[in-house]
């Protein structure tokens, strides 16, 4: 599996939303991330993480937020691992990111 964050992040969405502004601002990304990102960067990684289900927009009064949120697809993947999600290997991440890019080539 090439999810882009670390069990910490989807165990903190598990309990509240976040908008990737936050995520990229926070200074204890360490923890929550495998490589440092920038708001856009994040941004990419929401939107790819809700196509697959395991992440959707919150939702106020107002419509939609720019604001993420665990789905139970999203707790179920996550519960498969009892410690750290393991982190995909150099093939498989460059496989799955030219599929996440370029999906029909």
């Amino acid at each position: 599996m090439c999810l882009p964050f670390r069990r910490a992040f989807y165990e903190e969405l598990s309990q509240g939303a976040t908008s990737s502004g936050a995520l990229a601002a926070r200074a204890d990304s360490p923890t929550l991330l495998f490589a440092p990102v920038g708001v856009e960067r994040a941004e990419t990684h929401f939107i790819w993480l809700i196509r697959l289900g395991v992440l959707r927009r919150e939702v106020d009064g107002q419509g939609l937020t720019e604001r993420v949120r665990l789905t139970p697809l999203g707790r179920s993947v996550i519960s498969r691992w009892p410690g750290e999600i393991p982190r995909a290997g150099l093939r498989q991440r460059i496989r799955e990111n030219l599929m996440r890019h370029r999906p029909r080539l």
